[in-house]
């Protein structure tokens, strides 16, 4: 690891799926973690997947039983806050809840160093409303990481309206550390990524509904005329149609503008329960 990086260690908090997928990728990349969740139990759940996760990096010949035993050693966990006091960047890796979250960062904020930056790894919560909240606004900035963690090369940092340019550039440069391609995105709800593909799905509701096409032929115009690797109805149904919908109201309602309007067929499948994989049924069945 490049000894300029101005973080060597990274506090998370959140064990769950991103916590930990963050947590692995840091470890991977000789950064020194410490995760902390409520309770040893999710902890020990969050240092297990990671084990696993390198498990299957071995069997697939990326990485080595040494690699595996030094990467584990770097992650320290524990269930009290006052363990993230070693770390330069401290990232909140919660569940997406505004109250949460903000609940996380004014515990955080009180405790860590002023010099210490905080990040929030949120899909669509307000940076500059959470930054608000702290005695940091400058120095906190979103790290809004993609499932599956370990895997995705994409982070998108978000700026608030206060964020200091020196905040950015260290955790662009921890970012790169961690061998992801970032891409700097201004405070808006959705950012980037989400603001462009979950208008798509919904639009791919519109054209069901409306008899156009097929749900088979749908996604498969999608896929070989636009190279996408997964439909947009198939891809609705592994993120959740209620979650979509969750999203494209947050959009019409912070926007104004109804062409966020979310399609009337995406609103009564999500009202009949069908919400794609983790309920069995949704656009297609399982």
């Amino acid at each position: 690891m490049s000894q300029n990086l101005s973080i060597q260690t990274v506090g998370i908090i959140g064990a769950g799926t991103m916590g930990n997928g963050i947590a692995q990728a840091c470890a991977v990349s000789g950064i020194d973690v410490v995760m902390v969740d409520i309770t040893d139990a999710a902890v020990a759940k969050g240092l297990a997947t990671v084990a696993g996760s390198l498990d299957r990096l071995i069997k697939k010949e990326k990485i080595t039983e040494a690699d595996k035993a030094a990467a584990l050693a770097r992650i320290q966990t524990s269930t009290n806050y006052e363990a993230l006091k070693a770390a330069q960047l401290v990232i909140e890796a919660a569940t997406e809840n505004y109250e949460l979250k903000l609940k996380i960062l004014k515990q955080a904020d009180a405790l860590l160093a002023p010099e210490v930056i905080i990040a929030s790894n949120t899909s669509s919560i307000s940076i500059t409303k959470l930054a608000a909240a702290t005695s940091r606004a400058d120095r906190f900035i979103g790290m809004h990481f993609f499932n599956p963690v370990p895997m995705m090369a994409l982070v998108e940092i978000i700026r608030g309206l206060q964020t200091s340019d020196a905040t950015h550039d260290a955790v662009k440069a921890l970012a790169e550390a961690l061998g992801k391609s970032p891409i700097t995105v201004k405070n808006a709800p959705g950012f980037v990524v989400n603001r462009i593909l979950v208008p798509m799905i919904n639009e791919a509701f519109f054209v069901l509904a409306e008899g156009l096409a097929t749900p088979e032929d749908i996604d498969a115009g999608m896929k070989l005329g636009c190279n996408q690797p997964i439909g947009p109805l198939a891809l609705a149904d592994m993120i959740g149609l209620d979650v979509c919908l969750a999203v494209m109201e947050v959009y019409l309602t912070e926007f104004g503008d109804s062409k966020y309007r979310p399609c009337p067929l995406l609103k009564e499948m999500v009202a009949a329960g069908r919400l794609g994989r983790k309920t069995g049924r949704g656009v297609y069945a399982y």
